[in-house]
């Protein structure tokens, strides 16, 4: 059996992965290659399954901790894709909280099953602005010391750093935040993108397919008791629920305005968001929106057709707050976003915060795969 390739893109909630396997995904169909994508959170209900699915890509998704916590679980999904659709690519996204992916995930993948995969460099993306706040460049920071832990790791064990959203940034803050990351880890190869756009997609795949490109270059010493605090900060949020409309409806006027409650909800308490994404769907059509901090403007994009008397929302929620306060806040917003003119059954809500990290396997620096 030939190795199939196998890209891991780790970075922090928000940075804009799932926009980018699905960048990717199209760039690699347009070559002629098969490609599956594995997701992976904490609870079942992801949109950016749902999304993926959506856009007619085989997925296989890993629930109920990270890639690795659950490396047998990400194997199983591979091998279910291998057989299903014989991919030459598959792209998988840990969930965005965890990091010492290179020692949990990438160096034991080589190890232990290096016949089946060709691992590509580990490819971290960043938001600048959250990078900014990691590298001591922003004026206040929006999370704890141990959150901005975790990212500053996610960043170091980078094969290949990618700096996304990069049309967000002038020319000189570029520059400034270019140097500042060549200070802090010199000789790094960083790129910019746009996956939005699908700016510097294609240069991106280029790298990470080159046949000579070594994976997993870096491993990192990670103090786990502040790991898991790190991770243990943020309320995390899988919700559905049914909403039924007893005449034509602007739906999308119905998410924005979800959205926004939300954020003003949280914004109240003082609670930062690191992603908030929502997803209705209805027959005819999806929308698919989200936000990826207090401060950053919403993106909404799709059309659910004001015809439509049914749609299931999705709510994925990772935010600075007590999660059993971030549940009574979600639920209070979608009734409240109802009103009077739908029925809103909200059918299942998954909140909590995430479990310490208990790694399958673990390499440490100096371990030979």
């Amino acid at each position: 059996m030939s190795q199939v390739d196998l890209v891991l893109v780790g970075g922090f909630l928000g940075a804009g992965k799932t926009t980018l396997l699905a960048r990717a995904a199209e760039a690699l169909a347009r070559q002629g290659r098969r490609v599956g994508v594995i997701t992976n959170d904490q609870a079942a209900d992801l949109v950016d399954t749902a999304l993926l699915r959506g856009g007619g890509l085989a997925v296989q998704e890993v629930a109920g901790g990270c890639f690795c916590c659950r490396f047998d679980d990400l194997v199983r999904s591979a091998r279910r894709l291998i057989d299903s659709m014989q991919p030459d690519v598959l792209l998988g996204e840990p969930v965005g909280s965890c990091a010492d992916l290179v020692a949990t995930v990438v160096r034991p993948m080589q190890a232990h099953h290096g016949e089946m995969f060709r691992v590509a460099p580990f490819s971290v993306l960043s938001d600048p602005r959250r990078l900014r706040e990691a590298i001591g460049l922003a004026a206040r920071r929006s999370f704890p010391e141990s959150v901005l832990y975790v990212f500053r790791k996610q960043v170091e064990e980078a094969d290949l750093l990618v700096l996304n959203k990069a049309d967000l940034l002038s020319a000189p803050e570029a520059d400034e935040l270019l140097a500042a990351v060549a200070d802090k880890l010199p000789g790094r190869r960083v790129l910019t993108m746009s996956a939005l756009r699908g700016e510097g997609v294609e240069a991106w795949l280029a790298h990470v397919a080159a046949p000579a490109a070594q994976a997993g270059e870096h491993l990192v010493e990670v103090d786990y008791d502040t790991y898991a605090a790190g991770e243990a900060e943020l309320g995390w949020l899988n919700a559905t629920a049914e909403l039924r409309a007893a005449g034509p409806t602007d739906w999308l006027a119905l998410v924005l305005r979800l959205l926004g409650a939300m954020r003003q909800e949280l914004s109240r308490r003082s609670a930062e968001i690191a992603h908030l994404k929502l997803l209705l769907a209805g027959d005819g059509g999806a929308i698919a929106a989200n936000v990826t901090g207090s401060s950053a403007e919403p993106v909404a994009r799709g059309q659910l057709g004001a015809a439509a008397r049914q749609a299931e929302l999705t709510v994925n929620a990772r935010v600075h707050l007590d999660p059993d306060e971030l549940q009574r806040v979600v639920r209070g917003c979608i009734v409240a976003a109802a009103g009077e003119a739908m029925s809103a059954d909200v059918r299942h809500v998954a909140s909590f915060r995430p479990s310490r990290p208990q790694p399958t396997h673990r390499f440490s620096p100096g371990q030979a795969v």
